[in-house]
């Protein structure tokens, strides 16, 4: 079940990172809309990661 899951997830991250490549390129309405969508959850997780790496006491890593 659990590998069930794992494989869900990639298949979404990399349907994700096709539809931002495409959008770029002028892929129809939808790619734009899943490749927005794709960068906002993206950007979401850095910045989860940047507070967790802070709440630990420990300090920009220079990115």
């Amino acid at each position: 079940m659990a590998v069930l899951i794992l494989f869900v997830v990639l298949a979404l991250v990399v349907g994700g990172c096709v539809c931002v490549v495409w959008a770029e390129r002028g892929g129809p309405r939808w790619a734009r809309v899943v490749a927005r969508m794709t960068l906002a959850v993206g950007e979401l997780v850095r910045r989860s990661q940047k507070r967790r790496s802070l709440g630990r006491g420990g300090g920009d890593d220079g990115d």
